[in-house]
């Protein structure tokens, strides 16, 4: 099992100036950050780190969307991280999510919202490596 996971404070997030606030939760729910940096995805970018919603009827709007402003990717740690970070950002839906959550705090909607987090140990590692080296996680943490 995996201890981290890839955080994305989505355009929305970065639009409302909701960056601190999102970053508060995170390291209140005991998440350690190994790296954390400001981009704005390309299209060539948002097309790779998404290609596994290609064949989906929301991906235009998705590419769309996460290329319209700058968003934060965070490589975060903590033991059982997915599913921890999973549970503190809620449903992806904000009205379906818990009390408390994120997404349920911040989200305007199942297409805004606000954040993006890992599904899988699998898929956590993929998503870290696309946006940080090895070298980036090494170096900000002294390993």
């Amino acid at each position: 099992m995996s201890n981290r996971t890839l955080a994305i404070l989505k355009p929305d997030c970065v639009e409302k100036n909701l960056i601190g606030q999102v970053v508060q939760k995170i390291n209140e729910a005991g998440f350690k950050i190994l790296a954390m940096k400001m981009t704005k995805l390309t299209n060539d970018s948002a097309g790779g780190f998404y290609e596994v919603h290609k064949e989906r009827p929301f991906f235009n709007d998705l590419m769309a969307y996460m290329t319209s402003g700058p968003c934060v990717p965070i490589a975060l740690e903590k033991e059982n991280a997915v599913a921890d970070f999973r549970k503190l950002i809620g449903a992806t839906n904000p009205e379906n999510a818990e009390e408390g959550t994120i997404r349920k705090l911040y989200a305007e909607s199942i297409e805004r919202n606000i954040v993006h987090g890992s599904d899988s140990d699998e898929n956590a590692a993929i998503e870290i490596s696309h946006f940080f080296s090895r070298k980036e996680l090494l170096e900000n943490n002294g390993f």
